[in-house]
């Protein structure tokens, strides 16, 4: 079911409301459109993007409730879903708040990059330029932690690992041009 876009007061109004509803302790990460609206490069996204790490007892029932009173769409949906898990993504990612034992972070934006970069739309590579303009990723680290995760790549049958490294060196040469 085909639900409406989410902006930043939407996106903080589900966080509320599942970390209220939340049974227990955990974490969940924002990602893609989440972190671009909270963040404020982007106004909307079509859908929050979420990691449950540990998962907080009681959050599908709390999700799904969410989904229906805010008439959101939210997928399970993160970096390591579609590249290889970045080493200490955890220590990188941001807080951002937390409701109830609920705690919510923007998960690790150079992972977010790396996994924009390998997808390649048009919005992605607009979200890596905007994530660089805000100094939350710079070049130097993400060569170095794409370096890292490059032999884990044949685990993810989809990439192509040239292909993929040829996105991200051309990526890094356009990030590495100044802002006019």
């Amino acid at each position: 079911m085909s639900r409406g876009t989410s902006n930043a007061a939407k996106v903080r109004e589900f966080m509320r409301f599942v970390g209220d509803q939340a049974t227990g302790a955990g974490r969940i990460y924002l990602t893609g459109g989440a972190s671009a609206v909270l963040v404020g490069w982007r106004s909307t996204t079509v859908d929050v993007d979420i990691k449950l790490d540990p998962e907080p007892p009681g959050v599908f029932d709390a999700i799904a409730r969410a989904k229906e009173v805010l008439d959101m769409n939210v997928e399970l949906a993160a970096p390591d879903d579609f590249i290889p898990a970045l080493p200490d993504w955890r220590r990188r990612s941001v807080f951002i708040a937390r409701y109830g034992p609920v705690a919510f972070l923007h998960y690790d934006f150079c992972a977010q990059a790396l996994a924009k970069i390998e997808r390649g739309h048009t919005q992605d590579l607009q979200d890596v330029e905007a994530m660089r303009r805000l100094k939350l990723i710079e070049s130097e680290r993400l060569s170095q932690l794409f370096n890292a995760v490059e032999p884990d790549l044949a685990r993810y049958p989809a990439i192509d690992p040239a292909s993929f490294r040829d996105r991200v060196h051309e990526a890094l040469r356009t990030l590495d041009v100044p802002n006019p």
